[in-house]
């Protein structure tokens, strides 16, 4: 059974993607950068809609009331590939940092493209730095938060990987607050594997850290993220 559903999502996942990117294409480039963000939000939303009609698989949010209103810098944990969607209407104006390969992907890729994410290359680790560093401090000028998966890579459920320091850096930098975000996706849809599994995703959106050393706060936040997916 949960083979079926798993199937029936991603048929409706994929094509749905696909009817999105086309319309954001259509559209996006009419539209200023606050407007596509909004436009663009509804397929992740609607995507974590049918997620839960056909796997069963529930999102539940604590913390809303940390959310700062002014710009800063979200990090969170990586288990899949839930979170690299749905950050994107849980949390608006959103600037996302990630490969620049996905830009390449046919349509999808030109619909993000059309979003301003940092599109870094991961072959040249110093590069990317440079680039996350000014970039990052540009998009938070212009306010919008942007999102940083510290760990670099999806680790397995329950498990917290080393943070990288860069997203506290940019933090320091911008003189702006990182708002720590945990979550555990992984349980519920596993990196790379077809099989969704019934659940609720607990995502928890931690209190604003102001940081005034770049690696004792990552040290700081790893820590807390791997305590709260202790209490999940």
């Amino acid at each position: 059974m949960l083979i079926i559903r798993s199937a029936v999502f991603y048929v409706g996942y994929l094509l749905s993607g696909f009817i999105a990117s086309i319309i954001a294409c259509l559209f996006g480039p009419f539209l200023n950068l606050n407007k596509r963000l909004r436009l663009f939000s509804l397929w992740p939303k609607f995507a974590n809609w049918f997620l839960a009609l056909v796997c069963n698989i529930k999102v539940e949010i604590e913390g809303l009331e940390n959310m700062p209103e002014t710009p800063c810098v979200i990090v969170s944990n990586h288990q899949g590939q839930w979170e690299a969607f749905s950050m994107q209407y849980l949390f608006h104006p959103l600037c996302t940092l990630l490969k620049r390969e996905l830009l390449f992907i046919p349509l999808w890729g030109w619909a993000m493209s059309l979003l301003k994410p940092i599109a870094i290359n991961r072959g040249k680790p110093r590069e990317a730095l440079l680039q996350a560093l000014s970039e990052g401090e540009k998009r938070l000028e212009n306010g919008l938060y942007v999102l940083f998966f510290p760990e670099g890579t999806r680790v397995s459920p329950g498990k917290v990987q080393s943070y990288s320091r860069s997203s506290f850096e940019l933090a320091m930098r911008a003189g702006v607050p990182v708002l720590p975000i945990s979550h555990n996706s992984g349980d519920c849809w596993p990196a790379h594997k077809f099989i969704k599994y019934p659940g609720t995703i607990h995502l928890k959106i931690g209190k604003p850290h102001s940081v005034e050393n770049a690696k004792e706060s990552s040290k700081e936040i790893e820590e807390w993220t791997r305590n709260s997916l202790r209490e999940v």
